[in-house]
């Protein structure tokens, strides 16, 4: 169809044909880029994934920054993960905004009639309403202290990341292993966490990989902990991946690092 992303892709594990529409990325620039697929080429099923197979290296048309940008894949309702081949001989594809609708008018009010004078004999006439206050937007609803817990150990400092995740309203949460660097996930239905506990300040190739766990679950928010903290490329690419990045400090108070952590500290985890 003229003027869609969306083309038909077929799983190469069940033959089951998807409408798959590329992803946006955004740039440092603020350029919002499409990956372009390669016409004609052939998805195949992803058996065994590596950090350096999921990423690829590709240059923004608008500023000329070479950044890294995940594989476009998708995951089939059979279970399998498909790859879709990239044109490499292309730039990424530059994606207008979104072209908000305008307001609908305002329903015209109308006309009041001049008010009449009183009647010989009649009473006062009636006091006019009070002034309404202005509607306010509804207000986040507002929360108990945080009880924190001191980090001694590395499990302290997973058991104080979570306390802190349901504290914001996460819920339950899960622990699994951390597949890169040491430390472990909290998943729970809206937030992955990954909570670093090496003696090293968190790098680029770990903000990237927490982020790549939601690329294909807009619902999921992407939170890290450290005892460490970050340097600044991985915090430059956390506030590009809109990744809320929080320190652990021994009293197990997480410090918000960037704005994506401020603004998860203000709304919390409850719409």
């Amino acid at each position: 169809m003229p003027g869609t992303t969306t083309r038909p892709v077929r799983c190469p594990a069940c033959r089951r044909e998807h409408a798959y529409e590329p992803s946006v990325f955004p740039c440092a620039c603020g350029a919002r880029l499409r990956i372009p697929l390669l016409h004609g080429g052939i998805p195949v099923q992803v058996r065994f994934r590596s950090w350096e197979d999921s990423w690829l290296n590709m240059r923004c048309p608008t500023c000329g920054r070479s950044e890294q940008w995940p594989q476009p894949e998708f995951t089939c309702d059979c279970g399998a993960q498909v790859r879709l081949p990239v044109d490499a001989a292309r730039s990424p594809v530059p994606v207008p905004p979104a072209v908000q609708p305008p307001p609908p008018p305002a329903p015209a009010q109308p006309r009041s009639a001049p008010p009449s004078r009183p009647a010989a004999g009649a009473g006062r006439p009636a006091q006019p309403p009070l002034p309404q206050p202005p509607t306010r937007a509804r207000a986040v609803p507002p929360r108990s202290p945080f009880v924190p817990h001191p980090v001694r150990t590395s499990d302290d400092a997973i058991l104080a990341a979570a306390r802190y995740l349901e504290w914001l309203g996460f819920g339950e949460l899960e622990v699994s292993d951390s597949q890169d660097r040491e430390g472990v996930c909290l998943l729970g239905s809206t937030v992955v966490a990954q909570v670093d506990t090496w003696t090293e300040p968190a790098d680029l190739r770990a903000v990237e990989c927490l982020w790549l766990n939601t690329l294909h679950a807009d619902e999921l928010q992407p939170v890290m902990f450290t005892l460490a903290g970050y340097n600044q490329e991985s915090r430059n690419r956390a506030d590009q991946l809109l990744v809320a990045l929080f320190e652990l400090d021994l009293a197990g108070i997480p410090q918000p690092v960037n704005s994506a952590a401020r603004e998860l500290l203000r709304t919390g985890g409850v719409s």
